[in-house]
């Protein structure tokens, strides 16, 4: 047995059972072991793609995946996907083969790379030890949740591995939780009874179901307002007493709340300057408090009163234990009923400015949140359109929207809705693009159709990069650079096998209805004609004084 095939192998047996790449030559046989142990493997059009996939595989299924990829090129198509998966701390395997003579076209110093984008660099060394050296890189990933390069040179991968390696392989143990000190617990308990307008922020840290009972208990006993960041939106849906998403995107009522709170406690939450809207939702006199299970993270975006390290639901629940008898905090009649008549952006009046030739985003977005199953998984793109669905469209839980944005890069909104069909088949995937991400990632309409998803693709068309558009057409720039021709994004995803339909007006949107009242025999693509007339609310807010 070589190498290759026992690495593949004990992968597999160790619970990497989702695989995502471009085989190439140097990827071949690693990638066919894994699969005949088990795995499955899903073939994208680009390693971009690829990577991004399986960083949302990851996200939404809670359980590590990979990323094959061919040595050299392969590695570098892959490196945005990865950036973005290693700055978001996803559990993920990048299995990359590699050459390390120097001589050889495919030469790149692959660990160096690793390190750039904030991977974790690991290496299949020699033949005898490649199997726990594998079996280590998943336990990085899964115990340390990092994104985890593990090189295999070519020379490594064709030596005869030990018959018997890949049967001592066997899934790492389960990660413990944290547990806070009891002084921290004491001091955060503090601090609760003394707030009178206490809001929690909950984050990536907090998405789980035990997170959120023990964070809504907790709340409940103080009288919080819960809020979540955009990564970890979903997770207090149904609450009475939530004001959705916190920072550039939340609702003018959202931040009057959080900006009035004397107690701001992120809860496995950065605090960073989306989160904040660049510090104006923490008030002059707030304290804030940050919780989150890894040191490093406390204090980093924002100066904190206390800093607790600590799993966040073993955190919650020490300190309920510890609370004193039910307070009303901000749990009065008077915000209860404001919450419920004005919370959500679409409960927002404002001036339709769409016509026969281009639609609203607000009333698109509001027309296909009406149309949609509630059951529903979205992958959005990143650019100035973002903000609409991201906000309009409503998510049942915390694993509703996969939101890969830590980058900021445009064109992974289709590979994102992709693994995250694959890790909810439950639930309709629908990918929100922009036309300048959709024309990026195109290539993966392919496997969208191949992979039979029946999915929505949505694409907010307005001929342009819209940020940029906004950003310097009021100062007088030129545009030409960032401007485009009218695409006929339809023509291309039919081209691909999909359903298409142009949408110009609300009532274009029955053929949606349609769709999702039919067979769905075919993925859906809709190339919505968007007014490109303004800014997004939230990127005027984030570049104004910045």
């Amino acid at each position: 047995m070589k190498v290759a095939e026992a690495v593949g192998r004990a992968l597999a047996a160790a619970g990497v059972r989702q695989v995502f790449g471009v085989v190439g030559s140097g990827n071949f046989h690693l990638t066919n072991a894994m699969v005949a142990a088990g795995a499955r493997f899903v073939a994208a059009r680009h390693e971009g793609g690829a990577a991004t996939m399986a960083d949302a595989y990851a996200r939404v299924s809670g359980t590590v995946a990979a990323l094959s990829v061919h040595q050299g090129p392969g590695l570098t198509n892959a490196l945005t996907g990865v950036a973005e998966a290693a700055k978001s701390r996803t559990p993920l395997l990048v299995l990359a083969a590699e050459v390390t003579e120097p001589r050889s076209n495919f030469h790149i110093d692959q660990e160096e790379l690793a390190r750039a984008v904030g991977a974790v660099p690991l290496r299949i060394t020699t033949a005898g030890d490649a199997v726990a050296q594998a079996l280590d890189a998943v336990r990085r990933a899964t115990h340390d949740r990092r994104t985890v390069l593990l090189n295999l040179p070519l020379a490594v991968q064709a030596l005869d591995a030990p018959d018997d390696a890949p049967e001592r392989a066997a899934p790492p143990p389960a990660r413990q939780p944290v547990e806070p000190t009891a002084a921290d617990v004491t001091a955060l308990a503090q601090l609760l009874e003394r707030s009178r307008r206490p809001v929690f922020v909950a984050g990536r840290g907090a998405r789980s179901p035990g997170a959120r009972d023990a964070l809504e208990a907790l709340a409940d006993r103080y009288g919080a307002l819960l809020a979540t960041s955009a990564v970890a939106r979903g997770l207090f849906h149904g609450n009475p007493w939530s004001l959705d998403v916190s920072g550039g995107f939340a609702s003018p009522l959202a931040a009057e709340l959080i900006a009035d709170s004397d107690l701001i406690v992120g809860w496995g939450c950065a605090l960073n300057m989306w989160t904040t809207r660049h510090g104006t939702l923490i008030g002059p006199g707030t304290t804030v408090v940050q919780v989150d299970d890894d040191p490093s993270a406390l204090g980093v975006h924002r100066d904190i009163r206390l800093g607790v390290t600590g799993d966040v639901e073993r955190t919650a629940r020490r300190a309920l234990r510890t609370a004193g008898p039910r307070r009303p905090g901000r749990r009065t009649a008077e915000i209860a009923e404001a919450v419920a008549a004005r919370l959500l952006w679409r409960d927002v009046p404002y001036e339709d400015t769409g016509d026969e030739e281009r639609i609203d985003p607000r009333t698109l977005n509001i027309g296909l949140d009406d149309l949609l199953p509630a059951e529903r998984v979205i992958g959005v793109d990143s650019g100035n359109f973002m903000g609409y669905p991201t906000m309009y469209l409503s998510v049942p839980d915390e694993n509703g929207l996969c939101f890969t944005q830590a980058f900021q890069s445009i064109g992974l909104g289709l590979a994102t809705a992709i693994g995250a069909a694959l890790a909810r088949p439950d639930r309709l995937a629908v990918a929100v693009l922009g036309d300048g991400g959709a024309m990026m990632g195109a290539g993966e309409l392919d496997t969208v159709r191949r992979l039979g998803l029946p999915m929505l693709v949505v694409v907010h068309n307005d001929d342009a990069y819209g940020a940029e558009v906004h950003h310097f057409g009021p100062h007088g720039h030129p545009l030409g650079t960032v401007e485009f021709p009218a695409t006929d994004i339809a023509a291309v995803a039919r081209g691909y096998g999909f359903d298409a339909v142009t949408v110009r007006t609300p009532g274009d949107l029955r053929a949606v209805g349609d769709w999702l009242a039919g067979p769905r025999s075919a993925p859906l693509l809709v190339d919505a004609k968007v007014v490109a007339d303004r800014g997004a609310w939230w990127l005027e807010e984030a570049f104004r004084g910045h």
